[in-house]
Parts: C-alpha cells; structure tokens; sequence
C-alpha cells in the first residue's frame, strides 16, 4: 500500500505559511495528586536552578541545594506514582490472561486488585512504623530540619495510592472486567 503526498495531512498553506492549529489545553480533569507532583517538580526545578546558578555564575555553590533537591526528587516520585495508579497504567503483564478462561481470568484480576491494595496499605503502616521509631532524632544533614518530613510525603504518597487503587478496584468490580483482562480498554473518570 502505497501513501501519496496528497493523503497526508498538510500543515503548509498555498500562501507558504504553516498553519498547523494544536488542539485545545483542558485542565479540568487534572487529578488533585498531579498539581502536587507538578508543585514539587517545579520546586524542584527552581532548586537545581539555583544550583547551576550559584556554582557556575557566582562561583559559590549553595551545599543546600544538592540535599533538598534530593529530598524534592523523592517527593516528586511518590506524589507522581499516585497519577499510575489513578490512571491504572503502571507496568502489568497481560500475556495469561488471553489464554485463560474468562472466569479464572477475572478472579487473578480481582487478586490483583486486592493485594495491590494491601501492598500500598502495608507500605503506609510500615513507613509510619518507621517514621515513629525515628522520632525528632533524625535530621536532615546539610538543612537542620527533620527527616520525618521527608518520609511524611512518602506516608501521603503511599496513603493516597492505596486509596486509590481501592477505587480502581471499586471500578473493576462494577464494570466486570478490568484493563488485565481487556487491555484495550482504559480507566474512564472516576
């Protein structure tokens, strides 16, 4: 099958000029989770920034930087794995279940479901295990703040993804299928 210039879609007018037309921005399903992620990204962004800034322009680099940028990568990965989970796109194998039988196939996708729950339910208990036998003791090295800080944003990250895979798997066991089952199908709004 041959494609001609023709088929192609054209971005150059008969006046020489482009006038290719994007598509409208909309913003208003944004998740709650993903401003946050966008917060801390940008934060972190400002932070290396100044960074780059203080050792290359004024030859006096800022030792704070490098440890809070570290801590804001930190936060930026917790807060961002809550969009996967929102969207249900985090890495899965879907290979079996297209040989399995149907009824087989959907309780492997509802044990799925449950112990993804429970993995992120566990992971909260045991960050806020951890954060409790830290204390106060435990400080930041360059910055005189505590660490708890650091791991209360991981606490929330984890908290709000196993909320939210309970409402993936809420979704699954409504429509009857989830996207293990039929891969081409996606997570609507919830």
């Amino acid at each position: 099958m041959t494609v001609s210039i023709d088929d192609l879609p054209q971005v150059m007018g008969d006046d020489g000029q482009f006038h290719a037309q994007d598509d409208a921005v909309d913003l208003s399903g944004t998740k709650p989770e993903a401003w946050v992620a966008l917060g801390f990204f940008w934060i972190l962004g400002l932070t290396v920034f100044y960074q780059f800034f203080t050792r290359y322009v004024m030859n006096d680099s800022a030792a704070w930087t490098e440890e809070i940028a570290r801590y804001l990568l930190i936060a930026t990965v917790f807060t961002g794995a809550t969009i996967g989970v929102v969207k249900n796109n985090h890495i899965q194998v879907d290979f079996f279940y297209r040989y399995m039988p149907r009824g087989m196939g959907r309780v492997m996708a509802t044990l799925v479901d449950l112990m993804r729950v429970a993995f992120f339910a566990a992971a909260v208990v045991l960050t806020l295990m951890m954060m409790l036998k830290l204390g106060s003791n435990s400080r930041m090295t360059m910055v005189d703040l505590p660490m708890n800080w650091v791991y209360g944003v991981c606490l929330c990250g984890f908290a709000v993804m196993a909320l939210r895979s309970a409402q993936v798997a809420w979704v699954h066991h409504q429509r009857g299928y989830s996207v293990l089952e039929r891969p081409e199908s996606e997570m609507q709004d919830r």
